[in-house]
């Protein structure tokens, strides 16, 4: 069956090759190093050697206690960071979030910041830097939290390191270089591709053996395009998105049932924008996998993609537990109700919320929230930050259309309610699926509505999630009863020595030495 994926997350049966896991307790050391994932050979920064970074795991309950050592040193390349636990409500803990100019200043070169959280929640996670583009040049991995008592266990026997399959672009450019419209030279599946007119390099191989149900996590962990997603000859079954436990639905997510013959499968995931018709082709292997069942020759496959293409439509996914979305059962039943406006200036090359910018303050919003400031008016960037009262139902209005999508917008410190989906005219306040992405869509005069309990005080970022955009300004800051932020969030005195070490630094370091930019289009 046929997936369109962005950040989503779902299972299947069969097992992929994949970094050892590592973890709760860890030391990721970002560096610079030249790696050649489709077979071009490139500078970028990874995560302790290693594209996509090692898998992060724990059990529910675990504390994470990850030092983030800073060791970027290339002046082309972007050399602050910080880490950005995708998913991760981090209640009591504003401070671990990881994002620039919200709640934390960047780590500096040579300096390291040691992130401290509660595994509270059993869901399957990601993690990148939030600094700038940063993440597009391979700062990125996977974490996932464990739950022994899972309420669908009994879909699958295997749950582990080797049940992980990532899809991402690549770029045959620093990503700071990029200009105008992104458009990826390849697309990696668990962090091996091939590229349009690219050499014969080896692809990620899913090894399985016949009648296992294996639990998958499909992880999109790129900067711009989304994908559709699909196994030759074999349906998928989604029980689970963005963390959150669904009711089984055949067709989407991937429980995916070993039950064909023994050979091998192409697994396909189609990006909707790249270079050099990437976007249109599966030719040599071209944004391709292959599922191997045990027995089966090492070669590529000759299967054929399924003519049956069941898209994924979100409305037609329902929670397992809890299913009930905050408020009154009315599209007006939200104690506070915030109507975006979204827009681009094309002079610029910017976007807009609420005819704002988003340009990350040199001062964090938290900071500035732990130093006096407390009502909108009062933070930076000036219209870049709404503040909402603790306890409070809010729902969020998103026009769709804006030119440069669909774009998938991800709220922090939040799982958020989707009570109107994209392209769906109806409603559903009984059981819509539960996110912390959610697509806004492409059709003019359409619009997407959420909604969540404001019960985790501190400033979170409400951000498109294609990289760029965010860079751009698509994002705006909801500061979370900011009276009660500081008797709730503690942040450790390292914490505060990460701005005066940033601050210190010159110019040429904050930002890359790219000379002239590489435009993308």
């Amino acid at each position: 069956m046929f997936l369109r994926s962005h950040l989503l997350c779902l299972i299947s049966l069969a097992t992929a090759a994949f970094a050892a896991k590592v973890g709760p307790t860890l030391t990721l050391n970002i560096a610079n190093k030249n790696i050649a994932p489709d077979g071009f050979l490139q500078p970028v920064s990874v995560i302790n050697d290693i594209h996509p970074g090692p898998v992060i795991m724990a059990k529910k309950g675990d504390c994470f206690k990850l030092n983030v050592v800073n060791k970027l040193a290339d002046p082309k390349q972007l050399r602050g960071t910080s880490i950005h636990w995708h998913g991760m409500l981090q209640k009591g803990t504003n401070f671990m979030d990881g994002v620039d100019g919200v709640t934390q200043c960047p780590i500096a070169p040579n300096d390291s910041f040691l992130y401290s959280f509660n595994a509270d929640e059993a869901r399957t996670y990601w993690y990148h830097s939030h600094f700038q583009v940063q993440y597009c040049d391979g700062v990125q991995g996977v974490l996932i939290v464990q739950d022994p008592n899972d309420p669908l266990r009994s879909f699958y026997n295997v749950d582990d390191e080797s049940t992980i399959i990532t899809l991402s672009e690549w770029y045959h450019a620093l990503a700071p270089t990029i200009t105008g419209i992104p458009e990826a030279d390849s697309t990696l599946i668990n962090g091996k591709g091939r590229f349009p007119s690219g050499p014969n390099v080896d692809l990620a191989v899913v090894n399985v053996q016949r009648g296992k149900h294996y639990r998958f996590c499909v992880i999109s962990i790129s900067c711009d395009p989304n994908f559709n997603f699909s196994v030759d000859d074999h349906n998928l079954t989604i029980i689970e998105t963005d963390g959150v436990p669904m009711q089984p639905h055949t067709r989407y997510s991937v429980v995916l049932n070993t039950n064909r013959p023994i050979g091998n499968y192409w697994i396909r995931s189609l990006p909707n924008s790249g270079n050099r018709n990437l976007s249109s082709t599966f030719e040599n292997g071209v944004n391709s996998a292959i599922l191997r069942y045990q027995g089966a020759p090492n070669a590529e496959p000759k299967s054929t993609q399924q003519l049956d293409q069941n898209a994924l439509v979100e409305a037609d996914l329902h929670p397992l537990l809890n299913p009930f979305a905050p408020g009154r059962p009315v599209p007006d039943g939200a104690d506070v109700t915030f109507n975006l406006t979204l827009s681009f200036n094309k002079t610029a090359f910017r976007f807009n919320i609420n005819n704002n910018t988003f340009v990350p303050p040199t001062v964090p919003v938290l900071l500035q929230i732990l130093s006096g400031a407390r009502t909108a008016q009062d933070l930076l960037p000036k219209g870049g930050v709404l503040t909402v009262e603790r306890n409070k139902t809010v729902q969020i209005n998103l026009p769709s259309g804006l030119i440069g999508g669909p774009h998938p917008f991800h709220l922090h410190g939040h799982t958020f309610s989707v009570v109107k989906s994209a392209d769906s005219p109806h409603f559903n306040f009984l059981n819509p699926v539960q996110r912390d992405v959610v697509s806004i869509g492409d059709t003019q005069g359409d619009s997407v509505s959420i909604r969540f309990r404001t019960d985790n005080p501190g400033p979170w970022i409400l951000h498109c999630h294609i990289d760029f955009h965010l860079h751009e300004g698509l994002a705006v800051v909801f500061a979370e009863a900011p009276e009660q932020t500081p008797a709730v969030n503690s942040p450790p005195s390292e914490w505060e020595q990460l701005c005066p070490s940033w601050d210190a630094l010159p110019d040429s370091v904050k930002q890359a030495q790219v000379g002239n930019s590489t435009s993308s289009t």
